[in-house]
């Protein structure tokens, strides 16, 4: 079974890439309701994304790099491995620039010469210890945890993850998918985290599932499926350059995975861990070092204190495990 990675990257530092951001967003900086500097910024870690999957994942037949037009200037563009997409090649015309990763996300599928098989990384994704494609597929499908997760509805976030609710539930009926799936969705493996799974068993319509934080495996054919099934919905919200509360997030691609039984029962927060580095930047640096999980995200966060100093821990920790370079660097 072949299985491709992709990865989208922006260089915020590209000046024409701050020019067209001015001139969509009419702001003089990244900063804004809906766009953040920590969203963009590459404090220069990818080079370490490419070694993880050199070293620890091996197998993957393809990495898609996607991007608006841009690459590092370390970046062997040469390496067999390695094909790099525009934006342009997967996205229509009219939505271009976008400054939505949502709307990025949702064209993925188009990328040519994707595999049916994919795993779909952001660049704060990191592979810090040897993982086997089984961590991602089993039987032909994705692994993956199917649990319902209560959401306050208080931030952008979560009122776009009540939109992707609303499609599911258009087209899925919870009773009918749960009593089929009753051993995916009641898997020992969950523990307490499927624990709304049994509150939420009499409830008639579909809720927020957990959504882990890291890289995803996916089907291509799911993305197919969605937007026959809500193609005016995603065609009409790519409209959107700028994040907004009307959007769909990948998240309902996922779902609909899962309702169509599309996976293999996992736990993913057993090997996979998000650490907001505002607050656990020690904890990040520790897990590194000690390459305590198969995968991490390091969330970024405009407000870290002795930012500097921080990424230069984490640098240092991504050096003591991923010294060497990789074929994907000049």
């Amino acid at each position: 079974m072949d299985i491709d990675f992709v990865v989208i990257w922006v260089d915020m530092n590209d000046p024409e890439w701050k020019k067209e951001f001015i001139k969509y967003s009419g702001k003089t900086d990244t900063e804004s309701n809906s766009v953040s500097d920590a969203r963009f910024r590459d404090y220069g870690f990818l080079k370490y994304w490419f070694r993880g999957v050199e070293k620890f994942a091996p197998w993957v037949r393809k990495i898609h790099f996607l991007t608006c037009d841009q690459k590092p200037e370390w970046l062997n563009t040469d390496n067999p491995k390695l094909n790099l997409v525009s934006h342009k090649e997967v996205i229509p015309e009219e939505f271009l620039p976008t400054y939505n990763s949502g709307v990025i996300e949702r064209y993925i599928h188009r990328i040519p010469g994707l595999a049916e098989h994919f795993v779909y990384f952001n660049d704060d994704f990191f592979i810090i210890r040897p993982i086997q494609p089984t961590r991602f597929f089993r039987n032909g499908l994705p692994c993956d945890i199917a649990a319902f997760h209560y959401n306050p509805s208080w931030s952008q976030w979560y009122k776009m993850l009540r939109n992707n609710i609303r499609i599911i539930n258009r087209h899925f009926d919870k009773k009918e998918v749960m009593k089929r799936d009753y051993d995916k969705w009641f898997n020992k493996s969950y523990g307490s985290r499927a624990r709304q799974n049994y509150l939420l068993k009499p409830y008639g319509k579909f809720i927020t599932l957990r959504t882990p934080h890291n890289a995803q495996p996916y089907l291509k054919s799911t993305f197919e499926e969605v937007w026959e099934a809500a193609g005016k919905e995603l065609t009409d919200t790519s409209a959107n350059r700028f994040r907004d509360q009307s959007d769909y997030t990948q998240e309902l691609f996922r779902t609909w995975q899962i309702c169509r039984s599309n996976f293999e029962p996992y736990n993913t927060y057993a090997d996979t861990k998000m650490f907001p580095l505002l607050i656990k930047s020690k904890q990040a640096i520790k897990a590194i070092y000690n390459q305590t999980y198969s995968l991490i995200c390091l969330n970024d966060n405009i407000h870290i204190r002795h930012y500097d100093e921080v990424m230069k821990k984490i640098r240092d920790a991504f050096e003591s495990i991923l010294p060497e370079k990789s074929s994907f660097e000049l």
